[in-house]
């Protein structure tokens, strides 16, 4: 079968994150084989890959005891409320990651028959690149994959999805098995293999030949031909390092309880996130910004460089199209639409500036002045009464009794009393009147998220002091993390973590807050709640919210139920897929 492939100005929306279906003419369709004479078509193949990636902000908090929306009637209000089915399932990825694996398997099978440049060692080193981006997309886009699909099947076993490792035609037997979770990570292992052997762990610029990497010595000696291929314009491929933290990434959903937690299994989880610390510089070089990524170091990139925390990103842009964050979430006063409505159960998560959990006998919370003396985690995270937002710092008043459009339950405000101040920018200026666009970027891959994989993991292998074969353990990173978010600039002596540091499980409670917190609202909470297998009752977590007006402080106790059945721990295979292939068993519970 001859595969047509529509070029759709592939080069032009390289990393656009804008997807277009086309009806082409004819005189603007090309075969496969054309694209061994023109490498930027043949590179749009794979970057196809690049613009199906999940996105990272997905708002799933949506569906958890995180947020609700105030858009009634959305699919994750749908979702979270008993209407997740395999049929109507807005967290699906099958077909989405399944088409970018095509992209992948297509790339593979013909890279090497392109010429990607007349220059002998060039057009080596680009294919050994592109070809490592290829096996770091595929191992990414199965990760997802296991993530949102792999399971308990109707079989009992725990499976994973079908892997897919040649590129399929209209002659090849689609009705494939789902091949064991075990086997499925197994891939994915071997293709984070290739990519680090074909990737530098780092696309710089280099200024004399003996700092070429050892791995390409063979290939060039020539400083301007490793840079044309591994240098500064290749930022934001995939490289080692991202493959590095998709192997972490892997490895501690293979350790989670809901899947094949075995004490090798965390082994392997902190062995893999310990090389992302290390390569950092170790637990005191967790990135000093870290924690308000979305606000700070946004301005001074050049050349695809990232800031101290990106471990990757998608590309900067300083279009207003890139103000759609603020556009969604401001409050509306500050000509936002308030989507996302925090909840009183994520507030109540932070603990006080002392470190003591609210609920802690030396906590010396106060409930009549609830955001006094907090975690300063939560003023950068959340608007809540009386917070000041926006260019002018507005005074933001969401009690039921404010005149102003913020109040709680108004045409588009908060249904909870909160807004979401993360992943926004205060300085940027919606009012229609004089609008003024500030440089974003998405995030894919933080440091911050490697060094909580690695609390966990340590936690789960060696306890909370244990190290393992490295010199630090899940105390000190944890340690660092709240060191870095309650007092940056001075001494800090956590007696709370002093308290949970001789305890595994009070610790590992500490460290999965810590990442409720750390990574809120950046689409992890909804599957780290299933990865865990938390108690039914907890992913039925009511969501609640707090109506303030002055000295009067009213809970609000039920401002959306959660629905979820105990087979809900492991999202469906697609109903679609199911019936089309009598070989594609569905996960339990599923119809």
């Amino acid at each position: 079968m001859k595969l047509y492939i529509a070029i759709l100005g592939l080069a032009a929306i390289a990393l656009s994150g804008c997807r277009k279906i086309l009806d082409p003419e004819p005189e603007n369709l090309k075969t496969i084989e054309q694209a061994y004479t023109d490498a930027t078509f043949a590179q749009g193949i794979l970057i196809n890959t690049y613009n199906n990636i999940p996105n990272y902000y997905d708002n799933s908090e949506q569906a958890t005891d995180d947020a609700v929306t105030n858009q009634l009637g959305s699919a994750y209000q749908q979702l979270a409320t008993g209407a997740w089915t395999s049929s109507n399932n807005p967290v699906s990825l099958w077909n989405q990651c399944y088409e970018a694996i095509q992209y992948v398997n297509l790339f593979l099978e013909n890279s090497a028959k392109v010429k990607w440049a007349a220059n002998v060692e060039v057009n080596t080193l680009f294919n050994r690149r592109l070809r490592g981006e290829a096996f770091g997309m595929r191992a990414l886009y199965y990760y997802f994959l296991l993530r949102n699909h792999g399971g308990v099947a109707s079989n009992g076993q725990l499976m994973g999805v079908p892997l897919v490792t040649k590129y399929q035609t209209g002659a090849d037997d689609f009705n494939q098995p789902r091949a064991t979770f075990d086997d499925c990570v197994k891939q994915v292992y071997r293709d984070l293999d290739s990519a680090e052997t074909y990737l530098p762990v780092e696309y710089n610029d280099i200024s004399a030949a003996a700092q070429i990497p050892a791995a390409f010595r063979s290939y060039t000696q020539n400083v301007d031909n490793y840079n044309r291929v591994m240098g500064t314009a290749a930022r934001q491929f995939v490289n080692g390092l991202i493959a590095k933290g998709i192997r972490a990434r892997v490895a501690l959903l293979a350790a989670s309880p809901a899947f094949t937690s075995t004490a090798a299994k965390w082994q392997d989880a902190a062995t893999a996130a310990s090389v992302l610390i290390d390569y950092r510089g170790g637990v005191n070089a967790l990135p000093a910004t870290g924690g308000t990524f979305y606000a700070t170091d946004v301005d001074n990139q050049s050349n695809g460089s990232n800031p101290p925390e990106m471990i990757w990103r998608a590309n900067l842009s300083s279009s207003d199209l890139s103000n759609q964050q603020e556009a969604q979430h401001f409050p509306p006063s500050l000509f936002g639409l308030g989507i996302m409505n925090p909840t009183q159960n994520l507030v109540d998560a932070f603990p006080m500036a002392n470190g003591y959990p609210i609920n802690h006998p030396n906590a010396a919370y106060n409930p009549a002045n609830p955001y006094a003396s907090r975690d300063p985690r939560l003023r950068n995270y959340i608007i809540y009464d009386g917070s000041t937002a926006g260019v002018s710092n507005a005074v933001i008043r969401t009690g039921s009794s404010s005149t102003t459009a913020d109040a709680i339950n108004k045409p588009n405000a908060t249904r909870t009393g909160y807004y979401m101040k993360k992943r926004l920018r205060m300085d940027v200026n919606r009012n229609p009147s004089s609008l003024n666009p500030k440089n974003h970027y998405i995030p894919r891959m933080r440091f911050t998220e490697m060094y909580l994989a690695y609390a966990e993991a340590a936690n789960e292998a060696y306890g909370p002091t244990g190290t393992g074969s490295k010199s630090y353990s899940a105390y000190d990173v944890i340690k660092a993390i709240r060191k870095r978010a309650l007092s940056p600039n001075a001494a800090f002596a956590d007696p709370y973590l002093e308290e949970c540091k001789s305890d595994q499980s009070k610790m590992r409670e500490l460290i999965r807050n810590e990442r409720r917190l750390e990574l809120s609202f950046e689409s992890f909470r909804f599957w780290d709640l299933r990865r865990w297998k938390v108690d039914l009752s907890k992913l039925n977590e009511t969501a609640r919210g707090l109506d303030v007006n002055g000295a009067t402080i009213t809970p609000l106790d039920n401002v959306e139920a959660r629905s979820f059945q105990s087979y809900m721990y492991y999202g469906p295979i697609p109903i679609s897929e199911v019936q089309k292939y009598n070989q594609l068993l569905q996960n339990q519970g599923w119809r």
